[in-house]
């Protein structure tokens, strides 16, 4: 049972900037729609301050910098969170790869291979989210799967083509 305070330290919407960004393959625009729909039903989202949740986060890339604009329900802005992207920019980097690798085996490759690669793939994507949980403590509070979620549209945001 979740206490009253807890039931509102949570994201009610998430808007991806993409304002640089060029159209994205479907997969993509899949595993967007997705993460957000998911992110939307399951989190936990607490920033550090006086905050009353819920919130809408605004997400954008800029740089260098990956900016979580954290906003009231009703889009009133309260603060943001600016990371330095250099730290993840490997990981991402790998994750593209290796996603690459797994959309192209899943057409032709034998199960085996697909599922080698695919657990790859999800432990690139654990250790990115577990680096941007760390990144964020100390500034706001959030689960692991709604780490791994952050993560996915992070990933988002730097898909091209």
């Amino acid at each position: 049972m979740t206490d009253e305070p807890d039931r509102h330290q949570r994201l009610v919407n998430v808007i991806l900037d993409e304002r640089s960004l060029v159209r994205r393959r479907p997969e993509v625009e899949h595993e967007r729609a997705v993460a957000i729909e998911d992110l939307i039903d399951n989190n936990r989202f607490v920033p550090v301050g006086d905050y009353q949740g819920p919130y809408i986060l605004h997400v954008r890339v800029e740089g260098q910098r990956l900016i979580l604009g954290i906003r009231t329900a009703e889009d009133q802005p309260l603060g943001e969170i600016v990371l330095l992207l250099a730290s993840l920019r490997t990981v991402i980097r790998d994750y593209f790869m290796i996603c690459d690798s797994y959309f192209d085996s899943i057409k032709n490759a034998p199960p085996h291979k697909i599922e080698a690669i695919d657990m790859a793939r999800r432990g690139l994507h654990d250790e990115g989210s577990r680096m941007l949980r760390e990144r964020l403590a100390g500034m706001v509070d959030v689960d692991s799967p709604t780490a791994r979620r952050l993560f996915t549209l992070i990933c988002v945001l730097h898909a091209r083509g």
